[in-house]
């Protein structure tokens, strides 16, 4: 049974797929191999329909961290990059919804990050032309390569809950508000 509270869903065993995330998993990524002259950023990212099962999430976080104890309850992982990098929704905020908690990355060669601190500013960092693998693997310029998408700007538009800020400073403040991310998932890997 999911726990229910005034701002909705608190987060137990929630693993309903977000309405926003729905729409996502039918956008095409654009990915371009070497130099592409397009109005569109080059994103690998590969949305899914759904969230990994619970086991899959296990499984997946025992063998990323080497502990075949580590809990994997925290993440509802959405989709992927083309190297097994996997993006997620890392609920750690308590009582809240899974829209309100932060998105991570963990890529396949241990990079991990915090790409944005709540779907909905997610949501915008997509619409400006960043993936979460680009974030946590390249970062964000000075706004200079941003080529929003928009298609993700629509969908944004429709779902986002936060009013829209550029990627650099919505990755900023969610990096800010979980500054231990990276140090935490080091503790639990053997």
């Amino acid at each position: 049974m999911i726990e229910t509270n005034a701002s909705g869903p608190a987060v137990g065993g929630d693993r309903a797929f977000p309405a926003a995330l729905a729409e996502i998993a039918g956008v095409e990524f654009p990915w371009y191999d070497g130099e592409a002259d397009s109005a569109l950023a080059s994103v690998d990212f590969e949305p899914y329909e759904a969230f990994d099962s619970a086991e899959e999430t296990a499984d997946w976080l025992r063998g990323w961290t080497g502990n075949p104890e580590a809990d994997a309850g925290a993440y509802r992982v959405f989709g992927q990059d083309g190297t097994g990098g996997l993006a997620a929704l890392w609920c750690v905020r308590p009582g809240r919804g899974l829209a309100e908690q932060p998105v991570v990355f963990l890529g396949s060669e241990g990079e991990r990050g915090v790409v944005a601190g709540s779907l909905s500013d997610f949501l915008w960092v997509l619409a400006d032309g960043y993936g979460p693998m680009e974030v946590v693997e390249h970062g964000i310029g000075d706004g200079d390569d941003q080529r929003p998408n928009p298609e993700l700007e629509a969908i944004a538009g429709r779902h986002a809950t936060t009013p829209r800020r550029p990627a650099r400073e919505i990755v900023a403040a969610a990096r800010a508000e979980f500054p231990a991310f990276a140090e935490d998932l080091d503790a639990l890997c053997r």
